[in-house]
């Protein structure tokens, strides 16, 4: 009977500390949460003086980073190699790199150059790529560029 009471004390005394461990695990969480950075935005883009979007935004540790196109003559390897290289630019300034992107968004004009855009994109992002998405949009990409590209990545 002494040994059933002790054990039933020890399984309780437990069970308190296990619920006081997880109490303040979740309060640390929610103070780091409470105490993060706030939101920064560059680049931000203006129509009749009032702020319409973002180039760049960063948020703790995240940055994310708004479509980029190719507003020039050329093939969508060219355009690829370009946006491309405007995502890489973008990542730097804001303290990451093209290895940390977490996720890529691609919008190409035409379905038909997709064989064309995945030869530039091969590679670029290191041995362990992002998740991506592909579509062709209807209408086409803004300014004319054959293909579109925006992404999040960590810092």
């Amino acid at each position: 009977m002494k040994t059933m009471k002790r054990r039933n004390t020890i399984k309780k005394l437990f069970a308190s500390l296990a619920g006081v461990a997880g109490i303040s695990a979740i309060a640390k969480a929610n103070t780091t949460e409470s105490t993060s950075t706030e939101k920064e935005a560059f680049n931000v883009v203006e129509d009749q003086n009032v702020p319409l979007f973002s180039g760049s935004t960063k948020q703790g540790n995240t940055v994310y980073i708004a479509g980029k196109g190719a507003h020039f003559d050329g093939d969508i390897k060219a355009h690829t190699d370009h946006v491309l290289k405007e995502l890489e630019k973008e990542l730097v300034k804001a303290g990451s790199s093209m290895e940390k992107v977490l996720k890529v968004n691609v919008y190409l004009h035409d379905l038909s150059d997709y064989k064309g855009m995945n030869e530039v994109f091969r590679g670029r992002f290191g041995s362990k790529p992002p998740v991506r998405t592909t579509v062709a949009t209807y209408g086409g990409v803004p300014g004319d560029s054959l293909v579109e590209m925006d992404c999040i990545a960590y810092i």
